[in-house]
């Protein structure tokens, strides 16, 4: 193609308008610029607060914890008890109630109901834990269970979290979309009118 077929023979070539410069889309809404700025906000909070909810209440719950394991430690002692009745059958593995005796540190003799091993044998030895009262009651927390309960309270938090973004973010969209439809429908019935009347016959 020559030079004078070239629909720019005549003149310069127009300038091009460099790629990624745009100016403002005629077509955003007002609500699709709130929206953008809502998403990013909540975009923010994940970020942000996610970890520090998720730290927050998993330090708090593993502190808690270790202070009830301490004051269970301190509160309770194991002990060796007989039992005074057979344990019940429960298969493989299962657990029953049954009396036991034993004697404390000051020479009262003490009776309870202790969860021991099915098919136990009445006069057996088993070891039980007890209050300061003599009440026979479970083992103290450990600070395995300590830290599992902090992982699981942080997790719960990091979850409460995500769903709370999640909601916020589907709460404000079905408000803009109602807010939109109703926009469409007055325009469509200002608009279907003059549309009917110029393509009508």
């Amino acid at each position: 193609m020559s030079g004078q077929d070239s629909p720019h023979a005549s003149g310069p070539r127009p300038p091009r308008e460099p790629h990624g410069q745009r100016g403002p889309n005629p077509l955003r809404r007002p609500s699709d610029r709130f929206e953008e700025w809502f998403r990013r906000a909540l975009y923010l909070v994940l970020v942000l607060g996610l970890p520090a909810a998720a730290l927050g209440a998993g330090q708090n719950a593993y502190e808690s914890s270790m202070r009830t394991a301490q004051s269970q430690a301190a509160e309770r002692q194991e002990v060796t008890a007989r039992l005074t009745s057979q344990a019940g059958d429960g298969g493989r593995g299962a657990q029953q109630p049954a009396e036991v005796r034993w004697t404390d540190a000051h020479g009262t003799v003490r009776t309870g109901t202790a969860v021991v091993e099915a098919g136990t044998d009445k006069g057996a030895s088993v070891q039980v834990w007890v209050d300061r009262q003599g009440t026979v009651t479970g083992p103290p927390m450990t600070a395995s269970e300590a830290r599992t309960a902090g992982w699981f309270t942080g997790g719960m938090a990091a979850i409460g979290v995500v769903a709370g973004v999640h909601a916020a973010r589907s709460g404000v969209r079905l408000v803009l979309d109602r807010r939109r439809y109703a926009q469409w429908e007055a325009e469509w019935d200002r608009v279907e009118p003059l549309w009917s009347a110029r393509f009508g016959r």
